[in-house]
């Protein structure tokens, strides 16, 4: 079967939309963390929207892979979230509602692949279906986080970083400004689970 005659043509073109439309939620999310002062949650939705567009490049050379010369309008239909608001701490668990929804279809896109042959393809659903899933844990980490209001507040002393000038404390809570620079708390490093560092 040529994959221009698949499912999995559709599936990459639906992978692809669902991609470009993630980064952008996620920008207009980052962009709502920024304007109310944390930098912090903004620098690291702005990864995970890179992210995303990644993935969307990967899927865009698949699709110009197929056999034609050039591929020039593909007919996608396929619902899309537009669920987030302008609730920063709603929109957390929106995202990673989202992440999960897109890790479910990408276990269907990847099983459609593996039955019509292209374990290459069915490979790349695979693996971006593993980091959605570790986006989702990071968003419900932020949201929980914000929610019992222990993003800047811990049980034990933690290292309290300052990207705008390199500071460090140890203490249980992060400073309000930062005592070198006057940085708000909101640029201070929000600090996740280990495994989900990135």
């Amino acid at each position: 079967m040529k994959l221009k005659d698949s499912k999995t043509f559709s599936n990459l073109a639906r992978a692809y939309m669902g991609e470009c439309s993630a980064r952008a939620r996620y920008e207009f999310c980052e962009y709502g963390f920024r304007y109310n002062g944390y930098e912090a949650i903004a620098t690291l939705i702005d990864k995970i929207a890179y992210q995303e567009f990644n993935h969307a490049r990967v899927l865009y050379m698949k699709l110009q892979d197929a056999e034609m010369k050039q591929v020039d309008n593909i007919d996608v239909c396929a619902g899309f979230p537009f669920k987030e608001k302008w609730d920063l701490n709603t929109n957390l668990k929106l995202l990673c509602q989202d992440e999960l929804d897109e890790a479910d279809a990408y276990k269907e896109f990847e099983q459609t692949a593996r039955e019509e042959g292209f374990e290459e393809i069915a490979d790349i659903f695979k693996m971006i279906r593993e980091v959605e899933i570790r986006h989702a844990k990071v968003f419900e980490s932020l949201y929980e986080q914000m929610k019992d209001k222990s993003l800047y507040k811990k049980a034990r002393e933690v290292a309290w970083i300052c990207p705008a000038c390199g500071y460090v404390s140890f203490d249980k809570e992060a400073w309000e400004v930062c005592p070198l620079c006057q940085a708000k708390q909101g640029y201070c490093e929000v600090k996740l689970p280990e495994d989900l560092y990135f």
